[in-house]
């Protein structure tokens, strides 16, 4: 049965969808079968996956809209070793479309009940705002993984979130939580960021992720040919800490 998790925060140029391509490659490596949802229109995690968004015939959006299941909709990424659920510019009208159906901000909930058995993961990588497609991402998910950067503002941003979670929590999805929060971009030698990662760690305790993801060139290198850094640079600092989270994950998860 899949765990199924949305990587999520509502302040932009976190590191999300790097974050959530990054660790589909890393549970992949470790021997996990993983899907990662792209529920963005952009559909930066379905490029960055080697998915052209382009060519895709059938993508999230025709889930949502129930014209298409996910064994349908979603495409093997073989050189990274995960299935895709990829998204493009015809997501952003889902929005709409969206409004006045019913079961509106389960539809996503729904199709990935029968797939729940194809997979260990379930990635789903969120817009920053709070949409309708962020509101299917939560109410789908068992957990919420959420990347920070160690600075002030990335502080406020999360309380946001918290309190957005919380929400969907009370009226739409009681088995969500924050799983971890996952310090990435991070450059030790700049104390702040030293700073703000000591207080995440003593206000959050355990829920902060013992794995950091280190400030770095190849991660940041890696969407441009259309790749997660694990795979295409897998000897990289910033690839291998993230084949270090994904087993933190596993190991955290109790799976086999």
């Amino acid at each position: 049965m899949a765990r199924i998790f949305c990587i999520a925060n509502q302040k932009g140029g976190v590191g999300k969808t790097t974050t959530t391509v990054n660790l589909a490659a890393g549970l992949a490596k470790v021997g996990q079968r993983v899907l990662m949802v792209d529920l963005d229109p952009q559909g930066n995690a379905t490029m960055g996956s080697g998915v052209d968004k382009r060519q895709l015939e059938l993508s999230v959006y025709d889930v949502l809209l129930e014209t298409a299941t996910i064994a349908q909709a979603r495409v093997t990424s073989e050189k990274c070793g995960y299935d895709v659920l990829g998204a493009n510019r015809e997501l952003a009208g889902a929005e709409v479309e969206l409004v006045d159906v019913e079961r509106r901000e389960k539809r996503l909930k729904e199709a990935l009940v029968r797939v729940a058995d194809d997979y260990d993961f379930v990635l789903i990588d969120c817009p920053p705002s709070l949409s309708m497609l962020t509101l299917n991402g939560l109410c789908s998910a068992h957990g919420v993984i959420v990347p920070m950067q160690c600075e002030y503002f990335a502080l406020e941003g999360l309380t946001d979130l918290v309190n957005t979670i919380k929400q969907v929590h009370a009226n739409l999805n009681k088995d969500l939580a924050i799983i971890g929060l996952l310090r990435v971009m991070f450059d030790p030698r700049i104390t702040l960021q030293q700073q703000v990662s000591e207080q995440l760690k003593s206000h959050f305790g355990e829920k902060v992720f013992n794995t950091v993801i280190p400030r770095n060139v190849r991660l940041a290198e890696a969407p441009s040919y259309g790749l997660p850094g694990v795979v295409f640079d897998p000897a990289a600092k910033g690839s291998q800490a993230f084949v270090e989270f994904a087993q933190e994950m596993v190991e955290r998860l109790g799976k086999p």
